[in-house]
């Protein structure tokens, strides 16, 4: 499985941007798929998440309110949509796909990642 991300840019505090990130080869039929961002001189931390099969979803507290994960099952793809962005939202952001069936929570971060797409700057500047 090949994960292609895109989306990424610079922004001012307030505005939006959409990353996508498409899964393909051989996609299997259950998986969770997000996104995961590293802010320099910190850890990666998950963003957000959603479940192939239910739509489940997972966001870290920081991100709720303001960003919206969906997919696309037909064409394999999800979006995160990050609205009223804010400086600390700036990190390299990473697609990530997790085998598995995750309709009771999509919490990837619990989980050892099988695939990591490459990541895409987001810049968020005051």
């Amino acid at each position: 499985v090949q994960l292609q991300a895109s989306g990424g840019g610079l922004v001012q505090a307030g505005d939006s941007l959409r990353l996508s990130c498409r899964a393909s080869g051989s996609t299997p039929i259950k998986y969770g798929m997000g996104w995961f961002r590293q802010a320099p001189g910190k850890e990666r931390e998950e963003v957000s998440s959603i479940y192939s099969i239910t739509g489940t979803t997972y966001y870290t507290d920081s991100v709720k309110g303001r960003f919206t994960i969906s997919s696309d099952k037909a064409k394999n793809t999800v979006f995160l949509q990050m609205n009223s962005l804010k400086p600390e939202d700036t990190g390299v952001y990473y697609c990530a796909a997790v085998i598995g069936d995750f309709s009771d929570g999509c919490d990837l971060s619990m989980y050892g990642t099988d695939y990591w797409g490459k990541g895409t700057q987001v810049t968020v500047s005051s």
